[in-house]
């Protein structure tokens, strides 16, 4: 049976899969490539964030360990990016199993100080290990997949769709996480932590699980930025990238799967939007994060869960009619 949300599901996919072939300018399709990307990594925050009620200043870190990982194993040792990838994946979970294994044993704005520390940490290596990671000039010359099947990865509008492979993975892994027997123990720690705890929940457990699938798409989002720009320098793997992360959540609605996919392309097109107005640009983009933070504390997904519902109870009436 056809509803209005698996209609709307089935479009975003169809548009999605179409948006190469629309002949839009390069300059907004980089902003969609790149505004995918980040939806890998607020998935993976919000698994963190929305689900579990830790808010990580470390997402930033992660992004960055992916996009270094990657690019120095498929440059420094010359495995192939197809290998590099997953490896930095890989690496970017194991990263986040050493950090969450005592970050995670802090509660509240001690967690988020804890995990930003190791964001700062994390970014002074990439500036000051010159001989590893090149410092600030950067890593430049990082190429893009080697073709397969006859599909040349080196242009963008094919790159894209490995970018969308990502993007639908990361979504799938969110659902099947929430929908399970971990995703009600990772609600319950963010609803309940003691009660989770007396009830027999192994709440360092389910946290460290969540923390570690964060990081790990963190990495991955990373990894394909890296070859994506072909160049990186710790310029995006800040704090204050970290902090756009979390806020990018927030607004598109935490603790939801659309929430995140909303929030990443508010995070990146409003931004460039604004640009018209130059002197003004950060007072205007304040005002209306804060306006939107105030009067939509749920986040944007809440409107358009208000609106699903009321064309819903129209649609009954009417078949009642």
């Amino acid at each position: 049976m056809f509803t209005i949300k698996r209609i709307s599901i089935a479009a975003a996919v169809v548009v999605a899969l179409v948006i190469p072939f629309l002949g839009m300018q390069q300059y907004y399709f980089h902003l969609i490539s790149y505004s995918l990307i980040w939806v890998i990594m607020t998935q993976g925050l919000n698994i963190i964030q929305g689900y579990t009620g830790y808010v990580s200043i470390a997402q930033a870190a992660f992004f960055g360990i992916g996009a270094y990982a990657s690019s120095l194993l498929s440059i420094d040792l010359g495995i192939s990016v197809w290998l590099s990838i997953p490896l930095a994946v890989v690496i970017s979970g194991f990263a986040g199993l050493i950090v969450g294994f005592p970050a995670l044993r802090t509660q509240g704005h001690y967690f988020a100080i804890v995990t930003m520390s190791f964001c700062m940490i994390i970014w002074v290596l990439m500036v000051s290990w010159d001989s590893f990671t090149r410092g600030e000039a950067g890593i430049t010359n990082v190429e893009g997949p080697s073709p397969l099947f006859g599909i040349d990865f080196a242009d963008k509008h094919n790159y894209y769709y490995l970018i969308l492979l990502g993007v639908f993975a990361s979504i799938l892994i969110s659902y099947r996480l929430v929908y399970s027997r971990t995703g009600r123990a990772l609600i319950t720690i963010r609803e309940n932590e003691p009660l989770a705890q007396a009830v027999g929940i192994p709440i360092l457990r389910y946290k460290m699980i969540a923390f570690t699938v964060s990081a790990m798409m963190g990495g991955l989002s990373g990894a394909l930025y890296a070859h994506y720009t072909h160049f990186i320098n710790p310029t995006p793997f800040t704090v204050d990238y970290s902090l756009n992360a979390i806020l990018a959540v927030i607004l598109g609605g935490s603790g939801t799967i659309v929430g995140p996919i909303i929030g990443s392309f508010i995070m990146n097109f409003l931004p460039e939007y604004l640009r018209m107005a130059d002197e003004y640009r950060l007072i205007i983009y304040g005002v209306l994060l804060i306006l939107i933070m105030v009067y939509m504390p749920k986040g944007i997904i809440h409107l358009l869960q208000i609106g699903y519902a009321y064309v819903r109870m129209k649609l009954n009436r009417s078949e009642r009619g």
